[in-house]
């Protein structure tokens, strides 16, 4: 396992992400949708890792919700970072992680693979978060 630290530019939210590959191996994703362009977002998961994210004042974090409403982006309110998005699903908690908000992305170095969910159902997309995103641990 490899980890990794970041969090928001502010230091409110912080995360710890674990994964099974070297980051120079791990898949990139450039969402196309309108937040995530707007957000300049590079993701990344590994179901075979883990991540554990949590904030030094919860307040200041805004998960916000669009779309098929499925996932919580999670932004902080004070620097408006967004680090990244959480699911619920049947398999628990999981979540993509924005590997711009790390403190090493420049390890990161796989083109982004662009992608498009807009036609996918809210069935299968749980589904895609429950089999392809990373164990999430939330900590409140």
């Amino acid at each position: 396992m490899t980890e990794h630290g970041g969090g928001c530019h502010c230091g409110n939210l912080v995360l710890r992400l674990r994964l099974a590959q070297m980051p120079e191996d791990s898949p990139l994703r450039a969402c196309g949708c309108s937040f995530c362009r707007a957000h300049n977002t590079c993701t990344t998961s590994d179901p075979r890792g883990s991540v554990e994210i949590w904030a030094e004042d919860w307040s200041l974090v805004d998960p916000y919700r669009f779309g098929s409403r499925t996932a919580d982006f999670l932004i902080c309110r004070r620097c408006g970072v967004c680090i990244g998005a959480v699911c619920a699903t049947t398999a628990g908690s999981r979540a993509v992680i924005n590997t711009n908000c790390l403190d090493d992305r420049a390890a990161f170095i796989r083109q982004p693979v662009p992608t498009d969910h807009e036609n996918e159902s809210t069935e299968d997309r749980i589904a895609r978060g429950a089999a392809n995103w990373t164990p999430a641990n939330i900590r409140r």
